[in-house]
């Protein structure tokens, strides 16, 4: 029996992705002689590379569109992920293909270790798949009142249903008054880079938590200026690293050294993958 010792990013592109550096670190760490490659896939070839990964294959993390491609592809999909329609990490265990979702408690994780008090509102920056994710997380913490901004009107529709399937009362309103959301007691923003560069004017004196997903050009503008008026902020780094160090568990069975990953990552430099 071949024991599974291989594991590997998809995406496309990929090559600037940090999650290699993550999860070698922790498998040294660990003492495992285990290879974590990144892989460039496109939706295309995705099925023919998930049908060429024989028993020596753990797992695989999964950036975007390749998260909700690869769905049709799997013998399991954990309750979580299906909620959100997203699969960022995939275990090969006994010839069957689990799909799961560690973006989510990674998210729960990273705004965690930053939060001071309760969360009772929310706001959420953009209405993608990131924001779907962003929502459960929302919940898990507690809100129960989530306003999504969007700058495309159809974009936060998907999300009604989800939102009330978790008690949470949820409004949809535009761009434009997105200023409005950076009061509430949690700002998620999951907008690309740039993308919210004109919000930071409107930061409160006494801000919340701001959850800020990008990695490349950090601090992002809205970060900065949130760390100026004395608000705790939480990175895509530190989410990045924070679901990773979940794959990793998944993967191996064995806890994984967090801080290990960090320093990693720090020392990678700030990639803009969003593999879970």
């Amino acid at each position: 029996m071949i024991t599974p010792c291989r594991a590997a990013v998809l995406g496309h592109p990929i090559a600037h992705s940090l999650s290699p550096a993550l999860h070698r670190a922790a498998y040294e760490w660990a003492g495992l002689n285990w290879r974590y490659d990144a892989c460039d896939v496109s939706e295309d070839s995705l099925a023919d590379f998930v049908a060429a990964c024989g028993p020596e294959w753990a797992g695989l993390s999964l950036t975007m569109p390749l998260k909700r491609a690869i769905i049709p592809l799997l013998d399991e999909v954990s309750p979580l992920a299906a909620s959100v329609d997203a699969v960022n990490t995939v275990v090969f265990r006994d010839g069957i293909a689990l799909g799961d979702n560690t973006d989510i408690p990674g998210m729960v994780s990273a705004i965690n270790a930053v939060q001071r008090s309760p969360v009772s509102t929310a706001c959420i920056l953009g209405g993608g798949a990131t924001a779907r994710s962003a929502l459960v997380a929302i919940a898990r913490l507690g809100a129960r009142e989530v306003a999504v901004f969007v700058r495309r009107p159809e974009a936060g529709e998907s999300m009604g249903a989800l939102a009330a399937s978790l008690g949470v009362s949820l409004s949809v309103e535009p761009w434009v008054r997105a200023a409005e959301g950076l009061l509430a007691d949690l700002v998620v923003s999951t907008v690309p880079a740039g993308a919210a560069d004109g919000l930071p004017g409107s930061v409160p004196w006494e801000p919340g938590v701001l959850l800020d997903v990008v990695y490349a050009g950090w601090p992002t503008a809205l970060a900065r200026s949130w760390l100026d008026h004395g608000g705790p902020v939480a990175s895509g780094l530190d989410l990045l690293v924070e679901q990773a160090a979940l794959q990793f568990t998944l993967m191996t069975g064995q806890p994984a050294p967090l801080e290990v990953m960090r320093a990693a990552g720090t020392l990678g430099g700030m990639g803009t993958d969003a593999s879970g």
